[in-house]
């Protein structure tokens, strides 16, 4: 079955359909990872949008219910240029065409991949429509320009928990795996003791973040993006994480307010949209890459050591350096443009970073920033 891409500015990209069949819109955006396919799809931070895979070869290892960083897919669509039909790993589960089908995320596949790429990074990002139906060209070229994009939308609010939960830390799969250090004869390793209690703002929060965590002898507290600072503060966590998330950061008024009364009250560490909050409730702000940073590649320069780490992004906005006040220093920085990537606060204990220490998909290069978490909040108590 014929599918038809046509972005707003009116390129269009004709392939067949794979996964579920329908139309959608959204801001479509690639990334730049050769593996890693399930943990893009599951990742909440891609709530909204159209995601293409620059890696020509996709579903070769099929899909398992370990690797999901959340209960369900987000993205609006999944586009590929080949698909395996017949995946060879043995923790595989089902097949990524079955496993669309079933969540009903609609994919394309024989896309010119890199023609796409390509012109996102010339014209930048931009609304798509990606439908199965039998319309034309121009008609959904029309559905794209009218279509839902990302700049001004809060969609934290739509995959964000509802009510508090504490991460179960004899969780299994937060033990970690090592093939030389097995305490279960599986691969796995045995978890530390408790020594701290944190709680975390679930902006669409990871699972391999609350497992890493779980790693570091954190007891781990999820609550709602709305919950209030003296709602948070009740909790009496000894620190408090800001986690990665979907959409516009500037859309975020309540999460602004909440992290600035926080400011000075316990140790906070943000990944990702929790940097970017963490940059408006310092009274900064951000702005709107070009195409944004996706994938496991990404070269990140440490402004103290000057050494040069590896790391996997996934964000469409940057906080702006030359609005952030003076007590806050900019500790990493993007060596492809020379974005922020990393910031703290001169005189207390609080640092973000803009990309995923975390990992899943990507590099472990940056997984020693849940350390420092660690001692900081170990120098407060």
């Amino acid at each position: 079955m014929r599918t038809l891409i046509a972005l707003e500015d009116g390129r269009c990209f004709e392939g067949e359909s794979f996964g579920a069949t329908g139309t959608c819109v959204g801001e479509i955006c690639f990334n730049t990872s050769m593996t890693g396919y399930q943990e893009v799809l599951t990742d909440p931070s891609y709530r909204g949008q159209i995601v293409a895979m620059t890696y020509p070869l996709i579903g070769n290892y099929g899909i398992n219910s370990l690797d999901a960083e959340s209960r369900s897919p987000h993205v609006r669509a999944f586009v590929i240029e080949e698909l395996t039909d017949v995946p060879s790993n043995w923790r595989s589960e089902m097949s990524l065409d079955e496993y669309l089908r079933k969540r009903n995320i609609p994919g394309a596949k024989g896309i010119d991949t890199r023609a796409l790429t390509r012109h996102l990074r010339t014209r930048g990002a931009m609304k798509a429509c990606l439908t199965s139906k039998d319309i034309s060209p121009e008609e959904a070229t029309q559905i794209a320009i009218k279509g839902e994009g990302v700049i001004g939308m809060d969609y934290v609010r739509e995959v964000s928990t509802n009510k508090i939960y504490r991460w179960d830390p004899e969780d299994k799969l937060s033990t970690p795996w090592s093939i030389q250090k097995s305490s279960d004869g599986q691969g796995r390793g045995a978890l530390p003791p408790i020594r701290s209690r944190i709680a975390a703002y679930d902006y669409g929060i990871k699972e391999n973040i609350l497992r890493l965590l779980r790693q570091k002898g954190f007891e781990v507290t999820v609550v709602p993006a709305g919950t209030s600072a003296e709602e948070l503060l009740a909790l009496d966590p000894a620190g408090i994480f800001l986690s990665n998330g979907p959409g516009d950061p500037a859309a975020l008024d309540y999460a602004h307010k909440t992290v600035h009364d926080l400011i000075g009250k316990k140790p906070i560490f943000g990944i990702c949209l929790g940097h970017q909050v963490l940059g408006f409730a310092f009274g900064g702000s951000t702005f709107k890459l070009k195409f944004g940073h996706r994938g496991a590649n990404q070269p990140v320069k440490d402004l103290h050591t000057g050494k040069v780490a590896i790391t996997a992004q996934n964000h469409g906005f940057a906080v702006d350096s030359e609005s952030l006040p003076s007590e806050i220093e900019v500790t990493h920085i993007n060596l492809n443009d020379g974005t922020v990537e990393g910031m703290r606060h001169k005189e207390l204990p609080i640092f973000s970073v803009q990309y995923h220490p975390e990992d899943a998909p990507g590099p472990h290069d940056a997984t020693y920033f849940f350390d420092r978490f660690a001692e900081l909040i170990e120098k407060q108590q």
